[in-house]
């Protein structure tokens, strides 16, 4: 029934599918939890362990793809009908995290995304940067969520049927950091795909440091402007692309 895919890069994920596995086991689905490394710099002997548990799999790419990519060969390996992906700094919020999944699951959405949450506890300022913006434009409440449906929806935390995936694969083109989402999203909208919005949130628990943060920014917006002169994205598909072409 579920396939649970998790990219990863210089992370450790045990601690997270653990708690999946254990939801997975106790809700009686039929399931299989696969991260796939993404060459990672920094090896965790952690997620080598995930290869131990029933249903799991822990992969590690030759050479680093880039997320796209990495979620694309996710889905190859994949084996069942539906699929969650997930972020590796995510985790469920709730005890009943995927049995809420799988009940949805046979209402027969073609995609659902559950919501992202950050802990309300201020981390240290090193990192109070990501936690601020994270709180400010990534966290939103369900209501907000069901007025603006396509606003607020990223490509973790979300359920959609594998068929609807391999129509709309991630481009793999794109290998640098920053915006594949928007551009696999926008692919999911100009194909009418509809995104049901629903209360079951992961916490985020990126910690990178504010520097870390501002690097990486610069990066995606770097990427974001090559989306644009390559006619991938448009002026109408970013604020900041709006932006952009006003100047």
């Amino acid at each position: 029934m579920l396939s649970i895919l998790i990219p990863t890069y210089n992370y450790n994920v045990y601690n997270l599918v653990t708690e999946l596995h254990r939801q997975c086991n106790e809700c009686g689905v039929e399931f299989e939890i696969i991260v796939l490394d993404d060459s990672s710099k920094i090896n965790f002997i952690e997620n080598q362990q995930i290869n131990e548990l029933n249903n799991c799999r822990f992969l590690i790419n030759n050479i680093n793809l880039g997320r796209g990519a990495t979620i694309n060969k996710l889905v190859e390996y994949s084996n069942f009908e539906y699929l969650l992906i997930l972020e590796a700094d995510s985790f469920p919020c709730k005890k009943n995290y995927i049995s809420l999944y799988t009940d949805i699951i046979t209402k027969t959405p073609q995609a659902v995304f559950g919501g992202v949450l950050y802990d309300n506890r201020k981390p240290d300022d090193n990192s109070f940067l990501r936690w601020t913006y994270g709180h400010a434009r990534e966290s939103k409440d369900l209501k907000y969520r069901i007025k603006n449906p396509n606003d607020i929806v990223f490509s973790w935390n979300l359920l959609l049927q594998k068929k609807l995936f391999l129509d709309n694969p991630f481009d793999s083109s794109i290998r640098s950091y920053g915006f594949e989402d928007l551009v696999f999203l926008k692919k999911l909208k100009k194909n009418n795909v509809s995104i049901t919005q629903i209360d079951n949130p992961c916490f985020h628990q990126n910690q990178e440091q504010s520097i870390v943060f501002i690097e990486k920014s610069k990066t995606a917006v770097i990427n974001l402007v090559k989306l644009y002169n390559k006619k991938i994205l448009n002026g109408k598909d970013s604020s900041l692309l709006r932006l952009f072409t006003m100047v």
